[in-house]
């Protein structure tokens, strides 16, 4: 079985880990009618994507 010979240090350890952070969530505006919205999803507000509606909205 393969046995590492020498204790990873703290450096080499966290330079491995720096691709894990979270990012932010990125939000677009929407075209129709501005609200932000998550990139690829249908908007909340208006119901459209792509310049089409595809949700009946209450207005």
């Amino acid at each position: 079985m393969a046995v590492p010979k020498r204790k990873t240090s703290p450096s080499k350890r966290n330079m491995r880990r720096s691709h894990d952070a979270l990012k932010p969530t990125q939000y677009q505006e929407c075209p129709n009618c501005g609200e932000l919205r998550l990139p690829h999803n249908v908007c909340a507000a208006c119901g459209h994507y792509k310049g089409r509606e595809i949700l009946k909205t209450e207005a």
